[in-house]
């Protein structure tokens, strides 16, 4: 169905569907979906402002003809049966406004997902303010490992598959849930249209404070997702934040709590948890009672915590034990989630997403718990509409013990940030110092790229978090870096 506002203007006959255009296509998730689309059979076109590797040469792979920019005349060329709406897009886009004159077909990316692959599978849908798209990639593998044929989609590009999707004909599709508004003309959470029959609740805290007035707002959300998990359906919980439990159990669905310390009625915990350079050993206890040992790749109590949600998932929908550690064994992770980019000069480059303090905090002392006996120089970049914000002021002045070193990018003023509520990142950096780290902040990439080349050393563990490009940093600092060695 097209939907304007909410209305429906249109039908599009799903029998003879068959070409498909996605205005705002060179998004991750768009254009991962019109890569799934176009496996699974139709005609797909895309169109965006600017298109950028490495989703420009994904899509290219793809045979996905991508026009530039909007423009009312790519409709005329595509001539689609359905137009498919990112939520990046805004209703006076030149494009967007030609579908609605034309009353072309439309849907948000949301909605397609679950009309044309959903509604026949079984939906486990990941959810929560942190984690999700490890989460969701560690599902999808455990489910591949297992023979299960799963598809999935996922907000990154998985290491064991090198892509965002898989399409596969088994009975399971592994999607990641977010909390994010939908579309112009659809201001609900994305989640809400994936129909699911299984979730994992990682964690409730506040985020995307640009579109939810505070944590109760925030709370709202999940509480109208959980009432989509029908009775016969399983949502699986990290008992370590309350608020999720209790929204967890507001629905209709069985509630399975799990957490990396027994204790409360816990349903899969962990113990006798240690890491190592070959990542993390724990022993699984479901109900009191012990399943065995998993290894996980990864570093960090979070993905610990993580692998717990997924077992707990993994079980409900009737894996063997044996099979779900098979897969977590071999699980190699998602890029931008701890990836180690390069080692020059005995200087290690390590790419990372997070920007929530709690993020930023876990993987600070998943990194310097890996790698004890080197120097940690935390390099930060806060981006996101939230940390862009002082509302985490005092948590992020907490979130970097284990660094030695810490250098915070000063963020540009952004139109959804008013003056008074921005990151004071001057006041960030004396909290740091006065706690024993060496800080300081930078206004520029390059000034920060030349400071980290000048003053690192072999030994050193360089962590870049940020979940955007950071203006190129970690590629210009590998340059510099190979050019210091060769100099």
């Amino acid at each position: 169905m097209a939907e304007d506002n909410g209305k429906v203007v249109n039908r599009v006959d799903r029998a003879r569907l068959k070409r498909i255009h996605l205005v705002g296509i060179a998004g991750t998730g768009m254009g991962s979906f019109g890569g799934m689309l176009k496996e699974a059979g139709y005609e797909v076109s895309g169109s965006d402002e600017k298109v950028y590797p490495p989703m420009s040469d994904m899509l290219r792979a793809w045979k996905i003809p991508v026009l530039t920019p909007y423009s009312p005349e790519n409709l005329d060329r595509t001539k689609p049966n359905l137009v498919i709406i990112g939520n990046v897009i805004r209703r006076e886009n030149p494009e967007a406004a030609e579908v609605r004159s034309r009353q072309i077909p439309q849907m948000s990316f949301p909605s397609a997902l679950g009309w044309l692959f959903l509604r026949s599978r079984h939906s486990i849908v990941i959810t929560g303010t942190h984690g999700k798209t490890t989460v969701s990639a560690m599902m999808g593998h455990v489910l591949v490992a297992a023979g299960r044929d799963p598809s999935f989609l996922v907000g990154g590009v998985t290491r064991n598959y090198h892509a965002n999707y898989r399409l596969g004909r088994g009975a399971h599709f592994v999607i990641e849930g977010d909390e994010y508004d939908t579309a112009y003309f659809d201001k609900g959470p994305k989640f809400l249209h994936y129909l699911p029959r299984t979730a994992i609740l990682t964690s409730i805290e506040l985020d995307h404070a640009d579109i939810y007035r505070d944590l109760r707002h925030y709370e709202t959300a999940f509480e109208a997702f959980v009432n989509l998990v029908p009775r016969n359906g399983t949502i699986a919980v990290c008992a370590a934040y309350p608020n999720a439990v209790r929204i967890a159990r507001s629905g209709r669905g069985k509630v399975v709590t799990y957490a990396t310390q027994r204790g409360n009625g816990v349903d899969f915990a962990a113990a006798n948890i240690s890491f190592s350079g070959d990542g993390a050993r724990f022993s699984v206890l479901e109900a009191n009672f012990p399943l065995g040992e998993i290894l996980l790749p990864m570093g960090g109590v979070h993905n610990v915590e993580n692998a717990l949600g997924v077992i707990a998932a993994a079980r409900a929908v009737g894996l063997s034990f044996d099979e779900i550690a098979g897969g977590l064994s071999t699980f190699g992770g998602v890029k931008r989630r701890q990836e180690v980019r390069a080692e020059i000069g005995g200087v290690m480059v390590i790419d990372d997403f997070a920007h929530h303090p709690t993020a930023v905090r876990e993987t600070v002392a998943a990194v310097h718990g890996r790698y004890p006996e080197r120097r940690l120089w935390a390099v930060f970049e806060p981006r996101s509409n939230t940390s862009r914000r002082n509302l985490h002021q005092r948590e992020y002045a907490q979130s970097f013990e284990g660094a030695s070193r810490a250098s915070i990018k000063v963020p540009e003023p952004h139109d959804k940030v008013p003056a008074d509520q921005r990151l004071d990142v001057p006041a960030l950096v004396g909290a740091l110092q006065a706690s024993g780290i060496q800080a300081d902040s930078s206004e520029g990439v390059e000034p920060l790229v030349e400071r980290v080349v000048s003053e690192s050393r072999a030994g050193d563990v360089i962590l870049v978090m940020s979940n955007g490009s950071f203006g190129g940093f970690i590629d210009k600092l590998i340059g510099e870096l190979g050019a210091r060695g060769s100099a």
